[in-house]
């Protein structure tokens, strides 16, 4: 189970490892926390919207929500689950810093969402969520929730993409409360690579605001998943490295029987 908190950010992130996993044979299903369609939103939020060229009546979540079943579709992963709580602009939020400030002290969607999340991440052998770094509030608000809601040996936790591409060596993010033996485990994505970029590519709405356009997405990707793997000291070509716990990292490192398109995981850290 990856817990995503906008529709993109888990593809973006850990698509790699979502594909690696589906490919063996795991049931893999993404949950995403601020979906929310919203009636007559905030000049701030309808900002959002215009700025990606959409026009003012489009129902712009709506739209998000089927990139995000068409992303899945092409990664392999079972249907995704959309929760609807709303966007942090819709919550109060009124600008682009206080986005990457500490939640408002009247925000209580933090408590919601663990909620929300228990009864999808109880039955769950492994769970996959944001580090939370670039320090984006619905970001760190899911950190939070999903390290309240989830057990900590069967978590792992990714480097938030596209904001580790502007601090490529960040280590601010959590793991909110890191758990005992934890380590950064890199998972061999070079064989699903193309796959993840198909999948990041149905995002169509984002991706010139995030990436520069449809075209230098899956460079930066690709980039980005080279990057991963010189720095964690990695033999594999790309990777996504995760943080993760004692038994998250047993179950990624369980990924390589012998056979490359499998994938595989190493821990480097």
């Amino acid at each position: 189970m990856a817990v995503s908190p906008h529709l993109d950010d888990a593809v973006f992130s850990a698509g790699g490892t979502l594909a690696v996993l589906a490919r063996a044979g795991w049931s893999v299903r993404v949950v995403t926390c601020f979906t929310a369609s919203v009636d007559d939103p905030c000049p701030f939020a309808l900002s959002t919207q215009l700025d990606k060229g959409l026009p003012a009546e489009a129902d712009y979540m709506a739209l998000r929500r089927a990139e995000d079943a068409a992303a899945q579709r092409v990664l392999g992963t079972l249907p995704p689950v959309h929760l609807p709580l709303p966007e942090a602009p819709h919550r109060g939020y009124g600008s682009a810093p206080e986005l990457f400030a500490p939640p408002l002290a009247g925000d209580a969607v933090g408590a919601e969402l663990e909620s929300l999340l228990r009864p999808h991440l109880a039955p769950a052998d492994l769970v996959l969520a944001p580090q939370g770094i670039g320090g984006h509030v619905d970001h760190v608000i899911t950190a939070r929730a999903v390290a309240a809601a989830a057990p900590l040996p069967r978590t792992c936790w990714w480097r938030d993409v596209p904001y580790v591409t502007r601090a490529p060596h960040a280590a601010d993010g959590p793991p909110p409360s890191r758990p005992a033996g934890a380590s950064e485990v890199t998972v061999d994505i070079t064989t699903v690579l193309a796959r993840k970029n198909a999948a990041a590519a149905c995002y169509a709405s984002q991706l010139g605001f995030q990436f520069g356009g449809a075209e230098r997405a899956g460079e930066t990707l690709s980039a980005v998943a080279r990057a991963e793997a010189r720095r964690t000291g990695s033999r594999y070509g790309h990777g996504e490295a995760l943080w993760a716990g004692n038994r998250a990292r047993r179950l990624l490192e369980a990924l390589s029987p012998g056979s490359p398109r499998e994938g595989a995981a190493r821990v480097t850290s």
